[in-house]
């Protein structure tokens, strides 16, 4: 994400993936008895019974490694965005510096495969013969740092600009644990088959992409073992991922006096300066630990063995990018991470990654296009209702105090609600793109966000900016803003359609908007105030019960399983499982106060509190490869989808209501058993 501040305290609603607010429908029905498998009880698998059939017609297609609503979303937008790169591309006659002919440069470029794979690893030569020339530690440094501020790679440690998490109207420098590259610490330090596979995997991975630069095999199995070696120190030194979940544990503040002292080898006053960052004497450090256990590998791990490291960082972070050789190793790579059985294909990749780089460009053609403003129209008024039910639950919880309370409902007041996209679009004003220099326009890109993020030091911070681009189709809440944010992208069916009863809409956008707002209030947004500062406003007692109720929610996600015997961390995806079930709880209160909610009229057999749950659950529905959801587990926050489906469902009477689920159906539970937060 491009938004620091976003970046590392935001939630989200799912995977980030791309959609288009314009989807059309095939049929009417919005709830349709086809996808579903009614040979089940839904008191005993309502996964099954609400998706059974479309789960069983919608395998994983090739180029995937999952697939599902989101999904089928995304690859219809995707084919939208492609219309709007290629017609930008081909206008010939766009005036230079516009919109149309920025983005088209960068498309056209990024498909010139003849040029990429003409020029092979020959773009970041010269970068690597400059690592060979460097002699010493502090030559080291300083490389690290102008890899960074060039936009090539990020070696070592995370450094970013974001709010300050305590003084929210002030940004702050702040340093972060990183250097690894495979997707979890974990992977470095168990013996799990899958992980040792993966490290198998990732030794092939690096022997390759240096024996493509030309170095001989020997040597290239020698750097390999080298860079494992080092990351591994890494991990080690790492925290966990849930670890990292504790707003309090990740905030410390140091005088750069001071970190110097803990960190001698590593000058912060001089890196500082050259990472073009002056007048701070301040740092915001996620995990001290960490840069103390760098500070010593600066000196136990010898010079040659660091440009090792360095050479490796350029080569991986250019690899996806260069020539076939180089972009079907690091496929290989990833197909034993994930399972996928063929590549994304050039146009979708490149597509996706304009948007990625250029995207309040792309916006503002996908905008002018595919956005209806009805949409926001409709969108504010959801908002309004889900904020109102959320105060009625607040108002009514029987185990919040009054004082407690008071402070929730001035936070929900609060809150900034986003749509569509950024009311002030970023210019990019300086980022020079051209037709035919694809490597350079990345590069030019990524030294353009690094400008772009410092210079948001000593100014006010800005409240405008979106995290997501507006072809997203998720959402997000900001601690730190507090503020709920809901690209147009996820404005379409089966989360919205303007056309659908209140009960399809409640149950899908409804409960996204509350699935949001409960992030407000979840094991770690809750520990947010109003303003978005992370400052105590619980009594103690009230603290301690909701602790005692997140607790049971962890024990209910800790005992689902993925593959039969992989169990769903309930503490690592807390904040989502929690966003669920406030979200759809919300959702359900606003609905019951529409016209549709107080009736009984069925449509297509269903009831509206059949047609709300079964609008939740279609949401839901996918399959995904078994290497995906293996990973999925260690570095998703989210619950798989099928236990999102269900997690928060058995914890509301008015499921059990609606379908009647009964003692004795898998899925029951007493109604003293049923965990109700908010």
């Amino acid at each position: 994400m491009k938004n620091t501040s976003i970046k590392t305290y935001v939630v989200v609603l799912g995977v980030v993936i791309t959609g288009l607010s314009a989807q059309a429908q095939s049929t009417t029905k919005f709830i349709d008895p086809a996808n579903m498998d009614l040979s089940v009880k839904p008191g005993d698998n309502f996964y099954e019974y609400a998706s059974g059939t479309w789960i069983k017609n919608n395998p994983v297609p090739a180029k995937e490694t999952r697939w599902g609503s989101f999904n089928v979303l995304r690859d219809f937008n995707i084919n939208a965005v492609k219309g709007l790169v290629e017609a930008a591309a081909a206008d010939k006659n766009a005036p230079a510096g516009s919109v149309s002919r920025r983005v088209g440069d960068f498309y056209t470029a990024a498909m010139d495969s003849l040029t990429i794979e003409k020029l092979g690893y020959s773009p970041i030569k010269a970068e690597l013969e400059k690592i060979k020339q460097l002699s010493n530690l502090q030559e080291i440094l300083d490389q690290v740092i102008a890899l960074r501020v060039s936009g090539v790679a990020a070696p070592m440690f995370s450094l970013y600009v974001g709010q300050d998490r305590k003084n929210v109207n002030k940004y702050m420098v702040q340093l972060g644990q990183g250097g690894t590259t495979l997707p979890d610490r974990d992977y470095y330090l168990k013996d799990d088959s899958r992980s040792v596979k993966i490290r198998e995997a990732y030794l092939t991975y690096l022997t390759t992409l240096f024996g493509l630069t030309g170095t001989r095999p020997a040597e290239a199995a020698k750097k390999a073992a080298t860079i494992m070696a080092i990351e591994k120190k890494l991990a080690e030194a790492q925290m966990s991922r849930l670890e990292m979940r504790d707003p309090y544990k990740t905030y410390n503040k140091f005088t750069l006096t001071d970190f110097n002292k803990r960190t001698p080898n590593l000058n912060w006053s001089a890196l500082l300066e050259k990472s073009k960052i002056k007048g701070q004497d301040t740092l915001l450090v996620s995990s001290p630990l960490f840069f103390e256990s760098l500070n010593g590998m600066l000196k136990t791990v010898s010079i040659a063995d660091w440009k090792t490291y360095l050479e490796w960082n350029i080569l991986k972070s250019a690899a996806p990018n260069l020539s076939s050789p180089f972009v079907n190793a690091t496929f290989a790579f990833n197909q034993v991470q994930t399972g996928q059985k063929v590549q994304t294909p050039r146009w979708q990749r490149m597509s996706q990654l304009t948007d990625g780089t250029l995207g309040e460009l792309l916006g503002q053609l996908y905008v002018a296009q595919y956005f209806k403003p009805d949409a926001k129209v409709r969108m504010t008024e959801l908002i309004s209702n889900l904020r109102k039910a959320f105060e009625i639950r607040i108002k009514n919880l029987d185990w919040m105090s009054d004082i407690t309370k008071q402070k929730a409902l001035e936070k929900l007041h609060a809150f900034t609600p986003k749509i569509g996209y950024p009311e002030k679009w970023r210019t990019y004003q300086g980022l020079v793109i051209a037709p035919n220099t694809y490597l350079a326009n990345l590069r030019n890109a990524g030294a353009w966000a690094y400008q772009e993020m410092i210079d948001q030091l000593g100014k006010p911070v800005d409240r405008t900016r979106f995290g997501m681009t507006p072809p997203t189709v998720n959402a997000y809440y900001s601690p730190t803003m507090n503020e709920i944010v809901f690209p147009a992208g996820i404005l379409q069916f089966p989360f919205f359609d303007p056309n659908a009863d209140d009960a399809v809409n409640y149950g899908g956008i409804g409960a996204v908007i509350g699935h949001e707002m409960s992030h407000g209030f979840d094991d770690t947004g809750s520990q947010y105030d109003k303003d978005g500062n992370l400052k105590n406003w619980w009594t103690t007692e009230d603290r301690d019960k909701f602790n005692a109720k997140t607790k049971l929610l962890g024990e209910q996600f800790d005992s689902y399983k993925v593959l039969d015997t992989i169990p769903v961390n309930g503490k690592f995806t807390m904040g989502e499982n929690i966003g669920d079930l406030g979200g759809l709880n919300a959702a359900y209160e606003a609905f019951k106060m529409t016209k549709q909610g107080q009736s009984d009229e069925k449509i297509d057999g269903f009831t509206p509190d059949q047609r709300f749950f079964l609008s939740w659950a279609q949401v839901w529905r996918g399959n995904i490869l078994p290497e995906t959801a293996a990973q999925m587990i260690k570095t998703d926050t989210h619950s798989p989808g099928e236990f999102r489906t269900i997690g928060a469902p058995v914890n509301m009477d008015a499921w059990y209501k609606a379908f009647d689920v009964k003692p004795g159906d898998k899925l029951y539970k007493k109604p003293e058993d049923r965990i109700k937060l908010w």
